[in-house]
């Protein structure tokens, strides 16, 4: 679908969307096309339960005086409830409207809300944003789809009174939307397709844009001491990757942010081996590899004002005969022991090195990891928030706000010292899991001992990457969460700009 900004004017035949705010108060253009059809809209609200609360929709057929071939009515809801974020929410909605009905071409009038918390141009382009994010399709693997299920929509054609301007936000956002897909895409791949290996040749496609990449190999990952990661990728017959991913928009003084990622491309448990019902759905234990290299691209896709590393460790957890046993003990590239209780516990082990290795080459400002890492999430919070576990306060806040901001929310968990006993091993330095219960805090302070008191967030998108339901932006699937997270949190903070 090609999304375009044209000023206001009445197009020829296709949808035409029209917003109406609480009250059914229509928005001035939707006035004059309302008295061109007679006031066919008024009446079309008036006899139905649409009262212009926000994401309600209604379509009038053909209506008299007008040449489209039907107008869709949204609701905006209260005006002073009208910020960025609904607007696209309202975007995703019109999308799925236009997508069932077999609309060709649309077009939606933008025009400005007094009382919105944002102006005319910036509700244009973030209605556009959420349309764009809605419109993702993954399709590459279907070869007999019926015509009729396939989705007609080619054009969208935002109608406002600063297209210019609607345009060069939006510009900046369709960015942040590619980085969003290419972690969908990612996620949606199956093992046979995304391995180790494979998850580098991707990452490596990011050259194009200025990032620098590197792949390092089992070789020189055992040189460096990865025990604990190469422990776990060691019953695969697919070697694993270090994929070390660097932009830099900033001056080179600056310290960058680090952004790592738990890359599990398959995890059948190991010998610890999961369950059979639903072990299919492991393909998307590397999802926070995926939001990794999703947040790169977007940040080097809108030449982001910072520097940025992204890091991310890919393995596949297999059994075999060379398959880590229960019971194994592994030195870390820290240094430090673990004995392996279970091997399906195995993210932490990798983000143990991964986060060793980071903090130890580039010395970042902060280290935020993201990662399916325990199914006690899940049972916490649901699927509304990922878990978010730190040891800095600053950080914390700043990510919260920021997932208010981009509707990708996070909740903070304890990390309270007294969780260290769940993982005191007898024999070694620590072990990988903890007892029955805290699974996600125990969890969490393993990987607290490989950060050196760098402030260090832990985001456990378990729940988050394939949720249960769509939402108004995100088609059900594979959720692309954490990108648009990250790059809010940067933008704001991190590039001294506010969107």
């Amino acid at each position: 679908m090609k999304i375009s900004f044209a000023s206001i004017t009445t197009p020829d035949g296709g949808a035409l969307v029209l917003g109406v705010t609480g009250g059914r108060k229509l928005m001035a253009t939707g006035v004059s096309i309302d008295r061109d059809a007679g006031g066919a809209l008024t009446r079309a609200m008036k006899s139905s339960r649409f009262e212009g609360k926000k994401g309600q929709v209604l379509s009038v057929l053909q209506p008299p005086g007008v040449g489209v071939d039907r107008i869709v009515l949204v609701g905006l809801g209260k005006p002073a409830d009208l910020t960025a974020l609904s607007v696209r929410d309202v975007g995703g909605k019109v999308i799925a409207d236009l997508l069932s009905a077999g609309d060709q071409t649309a077009a939606v009038a933008i025009d400005p809300v007094k009382g919105a918390k944002v102006a005319g141009p910036a509700l244009a382009a973030n209605f556009a944003y959420g349309a764009r994010l809605r419109n993702y399709r993954f399709d590459r693997y279907r070869t007999k789809e019926k015509p009729e299920e396939k989705p007609r929509l080619k054009r969208l054609t935002v109608l406002t009174g600063g297209a210019v301007s609607a345009r060069k936000i939006f510009a900046a956002l369709t960015k942040v939307a590619d980085g969003v897909f290419t972690a969908r895409d990612l996620v949606s791949e199956p093992g046979n397709v995304i391995y180790p290996k494979s998850l580098a040749s991707e990452a490596r496609k990011l050259s194009k844009l200025g990032v620098k990449v590197e792949v390092l190999g089992d070789a020189r990952m055992k040189k460096l001491g990865m025990g604990a990661l190469l422990g776990v990728g060691q019953g695969s017959a697919r070697e694993s990757q270090l994929i070390v991913m660097q932009w830099n928009g900033a001056a080179a003084s600056k310290k960058p942010v680090a952004l790592v990622g738990k890359g599990v491309t398959f995890d059948s448990g190991g010998i610890s081996l999961k369950p059979g019902a639903g072990m299919e759905m492991m393909k998307f234990d590397m999802g926070g590899a995926a939001a990794v290299i999703g947040t790169m691209k977007a940040l080097a896709g809108r030449k982001a004002k910072v520097n940025a590393v992204g890091v991310v460790g890919a393995v596949e957890n297999m059994p075999s005969s060379k398959a880590q046993r229960p019971g194994d003990v592994v030195t870390s590239m820290s240094g430090q022991t673990i004995e392996v209780i279970n091997t399906d516990a195995e993210g932490r082990l990798v983000l143990a090195d991964v986060l060793w290795y980071t903090q130890k080459r580039f010395k970042p400002q902060f280290m935020i990891n993201l990662a399916t890492l325990t199914g006690a999430i899940i049972v916490s919070l649901g699927y509304e928030y990922a878990g978010l576990f730190s040891n800095d306060d600053k950080l914390v806040e700043r990510l919260t706000k920021a997932g208010e901001a981009e509707n990708e929310k996070v909740w903070r968990l304890p990390t309270h010292d007294n969780y260290d006993k769940h993982i005191k091993s007898d024999i070694a330095d620590m072990k990988n899991v903890g007892g029955s219960g805290a699974g996600s805090i125990s969890a969490a302070k393993f990987l607290e001992r490989f950060v050196n008191k760098v402030p260090w967030a832990h985001i456990d998108i378990a729940a988050m990457v394939w949720p249960k339901e769509g939402s108004d932006v995100n088609p059900k699937g594979a959720s692309g969460f954490g990108v648009r997270l990250l790059d809010r949190l940067v933008a704001d903070y991190y590039e001294g700009k506010r969107r």
